[in-house]
């Protein structure tokens, strides 16, 4: 367990932020080391060749040990969707196969698997699970030989349902399926065992649980894929990059492992130096120690919720970080805007509330946004 953070966030003392599933609150370290970027690139006289390559590789490192990888298994990519549509060049689907996803699953992980299959003559097919049934039963459920890929989260962005991926990951492999994440949801505050899951990809943007900027994000590769296709053919993942003089010798070896995966223009100077300050945080604090702590927090929130007249049951084998409660019947249509001016902050998905606060929140926060919620709701 650990006590309470707000001293590393930049959340003010009046503003409960209960919205780290939206966009995570950027830490203090993070904001700094992006001004510091800022004014590095004001001086472009002072970026040596080198500097290109050593705050990536730092980042590499630091991702990896969110993965439970080695370095050379991970990608710097911009977006979700930009790892998702890696993994959708590289598995191969034929036609009459199925591309198996979850209903109301992120956009981000659905579209891409939709021109994938209209492109070779397969199909998208969404698990939904009943009321009292788990994602991870649904997917098994709906799980046959004739699926190709399994296009999955870890957590479902809607209602916090965790998903049990070595179980998944064992019925796939029997299946002959190949299985693709989407991690935004949950690395960073939730673990995860590459070894054990080994995915043949899995991406997160950095924006959320890993408390980094937008347009940034990781792509986890399988080795198996090193040899694959990736979306652009950038001159930085090339042998001999280094070399600025000796560019034009142009080279067709692709640096190790998952690297010839990487986003041009990967060495940004503003925002991958934030990347490292919010990778280095959660490493110090450890996606375990995460997770166990706010699963304690949530605990008590509920139950403060609840005594306020919320239903907050929700998905079975819901992710600690997690929390939902039951749009009450009557509910404004306003709401959030309302809680917003009484500077509580969280979103509405559907018929539920989604509540995520991360370490910075604490029990004067739980007061505010209970308070706030009795006074809106009536």
């Amino acid at each position: 367990m650990l006590s309470n953070q707000r001293h590393v966030f930049e959340v003010p003392g009046d503003v409960a932020y209960f919205n780290a599933a939206y966009m995570g609150p950027l830490l203090s370290a993070a904001a700094k080391a992006g001004r510091e970027g800022l004014e590095s690139r004001a001086a472009p006289w002072k970026t040596t060749p080198p500097d290109f390559f050593s705050t990536s590789e730092r980042v590499r490192g630091l991702a990896a040990k969110l993965w439970g990888a080695s370095a050379d298994h991970v990608a710097l990519v911009p977006a979700a969707s930009y790892g998702l549509a890696t993994a959708a060049r590289n598995l191969p689907v034929e036609k009459g196969q199925t591309i198996l996803t979850l209903a109301d699953q992120f956009p981000s992980n659905i579209y891409v698997w939709r021109k994938l299959a209209a492109a070779r003559g397969a199909n998208v097919r969404m698990a939904a699970r009943g009321a009292n049934e788990s994602w991870t039963d649904a997917v098994l459920n709906a799980l046959d030989r004739g699926c190709a890929v399994l296009a999955l989260p870890q957590v479902h962005w809607v209602d916090g349902g965790r998903l049990d991926l070595e179980r998944i990951a064992a019925a796939a492999r029997e299946a002959n399926a190949a299985l693709a994440l989407d991690l935004t949801q949950s690395l960073g505050a939730l673990p995860f065992d590459a070894a054990a899951v080994d995915p043949d990809f899995a991406v997160a943007a950095c924006y959320k649980w890993q408390l980094g900027p937008y347009s940034t994000g990781t792509l986890y590769v399988a080795e198996r894929h090193w040899r694959g296709q990736a979306l652009e053919e950038n001159w930085i993942v090339r042998r001999g990059a280094e070399d600025f003089a000796g560019l034009t010798n142009y080279a067709d070896d692709y640096e190790p492992g998952a690297r010839k995966f990487d986003m041009g223009e990967r060495s940004n100077f503003q925002l991958l130096p934030m990347v490292e300050a919010a990778l280095s945080q959660i490493a110090e604090w450890t996606p375990e120690a995460v997770s166990e702590t706010l699963g304690a927090f949530n605990a008590t929130l509920a139950r403060a919720l609840e005594e306020a007249g919320l239903d907050c049951g929700g998905a079975p084998d819901r992710a600690n970080h997690y929390l939902t409660a039951a749009l009450p019947d009557g509910a404004p249509e306003t709401l959030i805007p309302q809680l917003a001016e009484k500077n509580v902050y969280i979103s509405q998905r559907g018929p539920r509330l989604r509540i995520t606060p991360h370490l910075h929140a604490n029990d004067d926060d739980i007061d505010r946004v209970t308070g706030a919620l009795a006074t809106v709701l009536g």
